[in-house]
C-alpha cells in the first residue's frame, strides 16, 4: 500500500503517516527496554549495569546503519513523488548494494574491536563480562538492523508505514518469548538478551521482504533496474553517508558523556541506563512526526509543489512542540515511579539517580519538536550533508559539558548535559531550515529541481 502525500491537508497526512510509525517505533524501543526490564529484575541491577554501559555506542553504530538507511530514502520518496518509477527501482537497486557493503564493514570492525571499545569508555571491572558478551551479539547482529531499517525507509518513502509495523509487532512478542526463554529459563544471561534482540530484528527484516515481493509491484526489481549505474550510487551515498554520520557524530558525544558517567560508579550508570532507556521511549514521537514531515516534504519536492513544504514544517513543528510540552510534565512528575519498570524498589540509590535525571530532561523536551522537525527537513530536502553539522554541535556541547562540568559536579552535570545539546543544535537547524526552504522555493520557480543524473547511464 503506498499514498501520495501531495494532495491533501498536510497535518492529517503527517498525523496518519506517523501513526504507524510511532507505534513501530514504540515496539522497537521495546526490544531494548524488555531486554533492560528482564535482566534487571532476573539477574540484577550489576546485569543491567551491564547491558547499559556500552548503549551510546550502539546508538553510534546502529544509529548510523539507520542513518543510512533513512538516506537511502530519500531520492525513492523524491522519485515516488515526481512519478519516475524506473529512476525510483535504480535507487533500490543500489541501496541494496550499498547496504551490503555496509553490512560487512561494520559488522567485522565492530566485532574485532569490541574489547577496545569497552576499555575506552571505562566500563567498571565488576560488569565488564556482562557489557562485552551483550555489546558483541548486538554487533554480530548488524546486517539484520540494516536489512530490516533499509527496508522499511523504502516502504516509508512511498507513504507505506503500516507495514513495517505489523512486522515489529509480531517480531515485538517474538521477543518477549525470547527473552524469557533465553534468560529466565535457558539462563544465557545477558547473552540471550543479545540474542533474542538479534532474532526478532532478523524476523522483522525477512517478512519485509517477502512483503514487497509478493504485495509492492512498483518497488519489486526487474532486469532492467539491477544495472549498474554510477549516478545513482552517487546519489545514494551522498544521502545516506551524511545522514549517517550525524547519527554516528551526535553519538561520540553520547560516548563522551556516558564514559564521564561510568566513571561515577555503578549507581550512577544503573540509574543513567534506567532513565535512558524511558528518555527514548518518550522521543519516539518526535522521530515519527518528523520523519513524516521529511517524507512530506521529499514527495512534495518531487513533485515541485515546494509552496506545500512549509505547511507541512508548521504542521510537525505544532505537533512536536505540543507532545514535548506534555510528555516533559509527565517525565517531571513521575520519572522516579516509573524507573521500577528496570529497578527493583528496594533500589532506593538507583531509583533516585534515575528520577533526578529524568526530572531535569523534562523542562526542556518541547524544543526536541523543532530540533527533529527542522533537521529532518533538511535531509529530506536533500540537503544531508549541511544537516549533519547539527550533529557536530550536539557532539561538541555533550563533550564539553562531560569534560567541564562532570569532574565538578559529577551525576548533576550529566543531568544537564542533553539540554545543552538540544539547545544549541535547535537554534542552528532552525536557520538552516529555513534557508533550505527558500533555496528549494527559488529553483522551483527558476525550474531547477529533479534535475537527476540517473538518467544518464
Amino acid at each position: 500500500m503506498t499514498e501520495n502525500m501531495t494532495e491533501g491537508k498536510p497535518s492529517v497526512l503527517i498525523v496518519r503517516f506517523a501513526v504507524p510509525l510511532l507505534l513501530g517505533n514504540l515496539l522497537q524501543q521495546m526490544y531494548n527496554m524488555i531486554d533492560a526490564s528482564i535482566v534487571g529484575r532476573v539477574l540484577g541491577a550489576n546485569a543491567l549495569a551491564g547491558v547499559g554501559a556500552s548503549s551510546s555506542v550502539q546508538f553510534l553504530v546502529l544509529g548510523f546503519c539507520m542513518g543510512i538507511s533513512a538516506g537511502f530514502g530519500i531520492p525513492v520518496a523524491k522519485y515516488f513523488g515526481a512519478g519516475h518509477y524506473e529512476r525510483l527501482k535504480t535507487c533500490i537497486f543500489h541501496a541494496y548494494l550499498l547496504t551490503g557493503f555496509f553490512a560487512v564493514v561494520i559488522t567485522l570492525s565492530t566485532a574485532l574491536l569490541c574489547h577496545r571499545i569497552l576499555e575506552i569508555m571505562s566500563t567498571p571491572e565488576n560488569i565488564y563480562d556482562n557489557a562485552y558478551i551483550y555489546l558483541l551479539i548486538i554487533f554480530l547482529g548488524i546486517p539484520f538492523t540494516l536489512f530490516y531499517n533499509l527496508l522499511a525507509s523504502i516502504m516509508r518513502a512511498v507513504g507505506d508505514s503500516r507495514t513495517p509495523f505489523m512486522f515489529l509487532a509480531f517480531s515485538t512478542v517474538l521477543n518477549i518469548i525470547l527473552d524469557i526463554l533465553l534468560i529466565a529459563v535457558i539462563k544465557l544471561g545477558c547473552a540471550g538478551a543479545g540474542l533474542a534482540t538479534v532474532i526478532a530484528q532478523a524476523v522483522s527484516g525477512i517478512a519485509c521482504f517477502v512483503r514487497i515481493q509478493r504485495k509492492h509491484p512498483l518497488l519489486k526489481l526487474d532486469r532492467n533496474s539491477c544495472r549498474f549505474n554510477i549516478y545513482a550510487l552517487r546519489e545514494l551515498f551522498i544521502m545516506g553517508v551524511p545522514m549517517g554520520l550525524q547519527y554516528s557524530i551526535t553519538a561520540i558525544g553520547s560516548m563522551v558523556m556516558q564514559s564521564a558517567n561510568n566513571s561515577l560508579g555503578s549507581v550512577c550508570v544503573s540509574g543513567f541506563t534506567a532513565g535512558s532507556k524511558l528518555k527514548q521511549l518518550a522521543m519516539c514521537p518526535f522521530d515519527a512526526f518528523a520523519t513524516g514531515v521529511s517524507v512530506f516534504c521529499s514527495q512534495n519536492l518531487g513533485a515541485g509543489k515546494t509552496e506545500r513544504i512549509k505547511k507541512g514544517i508548521f504542521s510537525g513543528i505544532a505537533i512536536g512542540v505540543g507532545y514535548g510540552a506534555f510528555i516533559g510534565a509527565v517525565l517531571i512528575f513521575t520519572g522516579r515511579t516509573l524507573s521500577m519498570m528496570f529497578v527493583k524498589a528496594s533500589e532506593t540509590e538507583v531509583l533516585d539517580a534515575s528520577g533526578k535525571y529524568l526530572f531535569c530532561l523534562g523542562f526542556f523536551y518541547w524544543l526536541i519538536g523543532i530540533l527533529n522537525v527542522t533537521r529532518m527537513t533538511v535531509q529530506g530536502l536533500g540537503y544531508s550533508a549541511v544537516a549533519l553539522f547539527s550533529g557536530v554541535i550536539e557532539m561538541i556541547s555533550r563533550i564539553a559539558v562531560s569534560r567541564i562540568f562532570v569532574p565538578k559536579y559529577k551525576f548533576t552535570a550529566i543531568c544537564f548535559t542533553d539540554q545543552c545539546a538540544w539547545i544549541t543544535a535547535t537554534i542552528y537547524c532552525s536557520i538552516v531550515c529555513t534557508l533550505c526552504v527558500r533555496a528549494v522555493i527559488k529553483k522551483s520557480k527558476e525550474g531547477r529541481l529533479n534535475n537527476s543524473d540517473i538518467h544518464k547511464v
